[in-house]
């Protein structure tokens, strides 16, 4: 059993306080407000919230919930503080972080006369940088004492529904817990130990950003359905068929597919069919910027990896693949081509390694349209791996198709490496094989705006 405070008794607070008293745990809640004080002590709830006042009242039998609007009370009495209080939008969108940073100012005075190492946790929505910037400095100031000897700030997301929120807390698909020591996660491996839900263990930015994800695509998925139901409308089509279609294919369409950040997308297909969606709506007239910001967000990525390579002011530069999918020679509206072509306009020499594009081989509609684009690619294409890697000051590797312990042992260490293919962890192979390669910058300072994969670019299109 652990002790625990929670400070904000809204619906994420009184859920969690519930929940985590449900469970056997010693939970006393905080908050500012003397009514929702008032109503927990009483076994009522604070907030509207189905099965929430029963939850209450049964801890509250049992001794295991109180409430106080003393934060020193609470700290002492508690070994872990949740941080669950609001976090609001100001009038320019920015986010209200002034009840986190007041929260964290009351922990912090409440600390300095405890000896005990004490937990604050961050279950309220708070951007990337929060923790450290916001809540750590914060807690130190008022504390006097030091993060990581003194206590430990971690980061929990919530993810719970209104109106179902108790069966989220109590059976979730994924539990996010964040920290900088995964040492200082213990007591909420013991927490979470009988939750069936999947549990993640990450760094503090990563557990900020994981629900700022979730809820982006959320708003994203319902705006895609509403747009095209509107278009659907518009052309006289059912637009519950075409989606019970749509989500049946659970291989590309409602699927973990195409949602790795990546490069840009490409093709004979995506751009294509994108653009007469959009022509189509205007020509009905209809206003459909989610649909019309697609091809546009789409050349503003490609415009990053032009500006990441501008930005190791070299001027030799190789190209590890072409087509706008690894292990094929298409080339139309390859997001790789439309690179080069902004290189060669920059006045960078470029030279380009596709083991699966040929001059002599390409023929018809995919020979006339890099005519068109690059005339000159026969001159730019080369047949030696080993001395495109040699002639290049800046690599950037787009292809997945390669050995990277052979890509490793050709790079010299002035070289630098601009990934496009994944974002993958520094540990992993190819930024290990590259952080040794940066002279002058850090690879994920040029490279972290755009690094991404050709898994996106190639695999998300559709084949004529």
């Amino acid at each position: 059993m652990r002790t625990i405070s929670v400070f904000g008794l809204g619906y994420v607070g009184a859920v969690t306080a519930s929940c985590l008293a449900k469970a056997g745990h010693k939970v006393i809640g905080v908050d500012v407000n003397p009514m929702k004080v008032e109503l927990l002590e009483s076994g009522h709830a604070p907030v509207l919230e189905p099965g929430l006042s029963e939850l209450l009242a049964e801890s509250r039998r049992t001794g295991r919930l109180h409430a106080t609007s003393d934060p020193k009370i609470a700290v002492d009495q508690s070994e872990i503080s949740f941080l669950c209080v609001g976090t609001p939008s100001l009038h320019n969108g920015s986010l209200d972080v002034s009840a986190i940073k007041r929260s964290c100012e009351e922990i912090g005075k409440a600390l300095r006369s405890k000896k005990a190492f004490h937990w604050i946790v961050l279950r309220s929505t708070v951007l990337p940088g929060t923790a450290k910037s916001v809540a750590i400095p914060t807690i130190e100031a008022a504390s006097g004492k030091r993060s990581g000897v003194d206590f430990a700030v971690c980061v929990n997301p919530e993810f719970l529904r209104e109106g179902c929120a108790i069966a989220d807390f109590l059976n979730p698909t994924v539990v996010v817990l964040g920290a900088d020591d995964h040492a200082h996660l213990a007591p909420l491996r013991e927490l979470y130990r009988e939750n069936p839900g999947q549990i993640f263990e990450t760094s503090l930015g990563v557990a900020e950003m994981v629900k700022y994800v979730c809820n982006a695509f959320h708003a994203l998925k319902v705006t895609f359905a509403n747009e095209i139901g509107t278009l659907c409308r518009q052309l006289d089509v059912d637009a519950l068929a075409v989606t019970k279609i749509f989500m049946s294919d659970t291989r590309l369409n409602i699927s973990r597919a195409y949602l790795t950040p990546g490069f840009a997308f490409g093709g004979s297909c995506l751009p294509k069919d994108i653009r007469a969606l959009v022509s189509s709506a205007k020509q009905l007239d209809l206003d459909l910027p989610l649909l019309e910001a697609i091809m546009p967000s789409n050349r503003a990525h490609l415009e990053r990896a032009v500006e990441a390579v501008l930005a190791t002011k070299c001027k030799k530069i190789g190209v590890l693949g072409l087509s706008f999918k690894s292990g094929t020679d298409d080339l139309r509206e390859s997001p790789s081509v439309q690179l080069i072509k902004r290189l060669l306009g920059e006045g960078c020499q470029v030279q380009i390694w596709d083991q699966h594009v040929s001059l002599g081989r390409l023929v018809g509609v995919n020979r006339h349209f890099i005519e068109e684009e690059i005339p000159h690619i026969g001159a730019l294409l080369g047949t030696d791996l080993a001395e495109v890697v040699s002639r290049a000051e800046v690599l950037v590797v787009g292809a997945k198709a390669f050995d990277e312990e052979a890509i490793s042992a050709m790079l010299r260490p002035n070289q630098f490496v601009v990934d496009l293919r994944s974002l993958r962890p520094r540990s992993t192979a190819l930024e290990e094989m590259a952080s040794h390669q940066v002279a002058s910058a850090s690879l994920l300072q040029i490279a972290g705006l755009v690094q991404g994969a050709a898994r996106s670019t190639g695999e998300a299109a559709f084949h004529e």
